[in-house]
């Protein structure tokens, strides 16, 4: 591994890396967020539904959850490097075969294709930066967090245009050229794999039983809403019986530690990540299916009208910090669910009257300052709350529970919105997203409850 002089000063090798490193992220958190705004013309263009297109982002979602506890286990067994070289030439892959699917099952075949890149990907940023950063890991590190404030802030603008002056297949087109001078790139900077001789276990068991159990439950509800039989929620209920069942035997060595969460502080703190981090992408599929179906916004418009939720985010998270040591993880968390909330509760007063772009403009920022301000503090407390030889652990546990939030929630919502669509034409109805925007806002609620129950100040182990 190369070394780096121990100076002040930061070696040019380390901008380097980092340049490279961070363009993964990017692509992937772009990628969740460019969708959000073009659901319904991808909805129209391939004659499906909302609860079948929800599947866009959804599957996506969970896919990118549950594939995590891997990387790991193939860092060890391949190398960080190849591993990285891997994934993101399977992301880019999966990028132009979505833009090749003509039919929604191709497309979310595709999407799957592209979360299991992106959930191995995801660690990676924060793994290669400290094979160079040495001692600077901490100022470097820092730079990781830009692709998540960047991203819902040009996704939206981004798909607006393209919708605006291209197909949809653009969308996703666009991660080919990213995608190949990204592996050029990777190939020549990032240093080389040290050998590989550590083989840990993994819980093949594990993640055979949640995965599939998670989807066809999901699943299942959707089928249910359209009057089918419930044998898909029923396997899948089943699968994850199992998976609990496996989980307590195995302990430490299990996919997920159940018994983390016997701990009433990492508890609380990981079911207000789950909830916080459901809402986030609940009301970023709600929000555009409202402005483009609802109020009959073309794809442009909505891009730029949901760009102040990113920039909300971006003015919130560099104080999140600071604000926490000093005011506590339970006011912090809790004041950022309240912003949130107070910034959804208009959209239902919107949809029940008339639409004002001024009041979405300032009611998308203030919720995404609100989001901003949630997920260090419940974060930070969750792993405050572990000892330290369980902090790996701990890590794993939290990022799977946070990272379901997503596709549960959106499944839910997409529910409750295909039942409460009626027949007809869906351009400019907006009262057909109160019901909608009731249970989004009753998650809000649900989320400021968890919020609540953070601990005041950081608990010490000894």
């Amino acid at each position: 591994m190369e070394q780096i002089q121990d100076n002040t000063r930061l070696d040019p090798k380390i901008w380097k890396v980092v340049a490279v490193v961070l363009l993964g992220p990017f692509m992937t958190q772009l990628d969740s967020t460019v969708v959000n705004v073009s659901l319904s013309t991808i909805r129209d263009d391939l004659n499906s539904t909302i609860s079948a297109a929800q599947w866009i982002i959804s599957a996506y979602l969970l896919t990118m959850a549950l594939m995590l506890p891997l990387n790991g286990w193939l860092v060890d067994r391949i190398g960080a490097k190849r591993l990285y070289l891997g994934c993101f030439s399977l992301f880019t892959m999966a990028s132009l075969f979505c833009g090749l699917a003509s039919t929604m099952d191709q497309l979310i075949y595709a999407r799957i294709l592209q979360g299991v890149a992106g959930g191995l990907l995801a660690p990676m940023t924060q793994l290669m930066i400290a094979r160079v950063a040495g001692r600077h890991m901490a100022r470097v590190i820092g730079y990781a967090a830009v692709p998540v404030l960047l991203g819902p802030i040009l996704g939206p603008v981004l798909a607006g245009a393209i919708l605006k002056y291209a197909h949809w297949p653009w969308l996703f087109y666009i991660n080919l050229p990213v995608g190949v001078i990204a592996v050029t790139l990777a190939f020549v900077l990032l240093p080389h794999d040290d050998n590989v001789t550590h083989r840990r276990p993994f819980d093949l068991l594990g993640l055979l039983t949640i995965s599939p159990g998670l989807a066809l439950a999901l699943y299942g509800l959707e089928q249910i809403v359209h009057h089918e039989p419930p044998w898909y929620l029923i396997a899948g209920v089943l699968l994850l019986t199992v998976f609990f069942w496996h989980a307590r035997r195995k302990n430490v060595a299990a996919l997920i530690d159940l018994e983390l969460f016997k701990n009433k502080i990492f508890a609380t703190a990981s079911q207000t990540q789950f909830l916080s981090n459901g809402i986030v992408y609940a009301g970023q599929f709600l929000i555009p299916l409202y402005l483009t179906t609802g109020v009959g916004l073309d794809a442009a418009r909505t891009g730029w009208l949901m760009m102040p939720m990113g920039l909300g985010m971006m003015c919130a998270y560099p104080m999140m910090g600071s604000l926490t040591e000093k005011y506590g993880y339970r006011l912090v968390a809790t004041t950022g669910v309240v912003l949130a909330f107070l910034g959804t509760l208009p959209f239902l007063w919107m949809s029940l009257h008339e639409f004002s772009a001024s009041l979405t403009v300032i009611c998308l920022f203030i919720r995404g300052a609100g989001q901003g301000a949630t997920g260090i503090p419940s974060i930070s407390a969750a792993y405050a709350a572990v000892p330290k030889e369980k902090l790996g652990l701990a890590n794993t546990a939290l990022n799977i529970v946070q990272r379901l939030g997503g596709p549960v929630a959106t499944t839910v919502t997409a529910l409750v919105m295909t039942m409460s669509a009626s027949p007809g034409p869906s351009q400019g109805r907006g009262h057909e997203f109160i019901i909608p925007f009731i249970a989004l806002n009753i998650l809000q609620l649900l989320v400021i409850t968890s919020a609540s129950q953070l601990p005041a100040q950081i608990p010490h182990h000894k």
